[in-house]
């Protein structure tokens, strides 16, 4: 598939919104403002006065952050590389003989990366238990382990990845939807769906040491970590760092590409100090800057699904897993019968 349409493939629409109309005089002027911008680039703010009503001052925010105040209507210049990718509100208030009036106006800001191509080898091909609904998928001293879905079906396991056998098996009680699954501190981590709560074992038993619940109101979809945090995606283009002790959140980052937001951002893996991402319904994983959320890489793994058994209840691609020992990234998907082994050249 060329370069061009697969990235097309992964790209969501983008949002856009043009200035607000106020009830009076005064709107954001837009004739100079974009629907999409860079961080490298900036913006004239000055506001549109159809009625020539005498303006004492303006005050502008950028979402809710105070960023200018200008005499009269003189025109001020935003750089945009202090925001966060995403919509972008920038709010005016126009004050006239002592009283504000607001007006709004909103675009999208995107990355400056357009993200690589990047191809890979099929190392090995496993077994994997066909009935498995991958959801999250990780090595831990040799051992890999996995978290799989369903209500009534949702189970943690640890494998043996050379013959596929389950060697030890802790089930979910049936009203929980098992997701993301990772490994921090000798402690596994695993999520649910739509349940709003997270369950903590121990790594040699896979007893249950903790539940909790999620830090707001969201799903869970896939779980990683770095050296410091656990790291969380929700089914958005968001992805979460959370404190691992008290599964608070501490920052957020948006996903985006130099086009458009990616969204439904699945199962998670930190590989070589990068996010790598599973984006569901796509058989493709996104290589993202943790720091930004840029998308640096994108692979095409759809030729995987071709190699597996097809049967009904096959599902899409999902489940990263890297080993350290042999420096290779296994990949799955639910309800597949193989598990591959892969070198992806970088």
């Amino acid at each position: 598939m060329k370069k061009h349409n697969y990235l097309l493939v992964i790209t969501l629409g983008l949002f856009f919104v043009n200035c607000s109309e106020t009830k009076d005089a005064f709107t954001i002027e837009s004739k100079n403002l974009k629907q999409i911008y860079k961080p490298s680039e900036s913006i004239d703010l000055e506001i549109s006065n159809t009625e020539n009503i005498a303006i004492d001052s303006v005050v502008y925010y950028a979402n809710e952050t105070k960023i200018a105040a200008v005499k009269q209507n003189q025109k001020t210049t935003f750089k945009l590389n202090q925001l966060s990718f995403g919509t972008q509100e920038i709010k005016a208030l126009v004050f006239t003989e002592g009283k504000p009036n607001e007006c709004v106006t909103s675009f999208e800001l995107v990355s400056e990366i357009t993200p690589k191509i990047l191809s890979y080898t099929i190392v090995n091909t496993y077994e994997h238990d066909l009935t498995s609904y991958t959801q999250g998928l990780e090595f831990y001293n040799g051992i890999l382990y996995e978290s799989t879905g369903q209500r009534g079906e949702s189970k943690v396991r640890k494998i043996n990845y050379k013959t596929g056998n389950v060697t030890q098996n802790s089930t979910l009680e049936p009203q929980y939807f098992g997701e993301g699954l990772t490994i921090f501190n000798n402690k596994v981590y695993q999520l649910t769906w739509q349940e709003k709560t997270g369950f903590i074992y121990n790594t040699e038993t896979l007893q249950r040491e903790k539940t909790f619940t999620y830090f707001k109101d969201m799903e869970g979809w896939g779980l990683t970590h770095n050296d410091k945090y656990l790291i969380m995606s929700d089914g958005t283009n968001t992805i979460h760092f959370l404190d691992p002790t008290t599964q608070k959140l501490v920052r957020s980052i948006n996903v985006y590409t130099d086009t458009s937001k990616i969204d439904q951002i699945n199962e998670l893996e930190w590989i070589d100090g990068k996010i790598w991402a599973n984006i569901y319904q796509k058989d493709a994983l996104a290589i993202i800057n943790p720091e930004n959320g840029a998308v640096e890489a994108v692979i095409d793994l759809s030729e995987l699904k071709t190699k597996v058994k097809q049967h009904e209840n096959i599902d899409v691609l999902n489940g990263i897993a890297y080993n350290p020992a042999t420096k290779t990234v296994f990949v799955t998907g639910k309800n597949w019968d193989k598990l591959f082994e892969l070198k992806v050249n970088q």
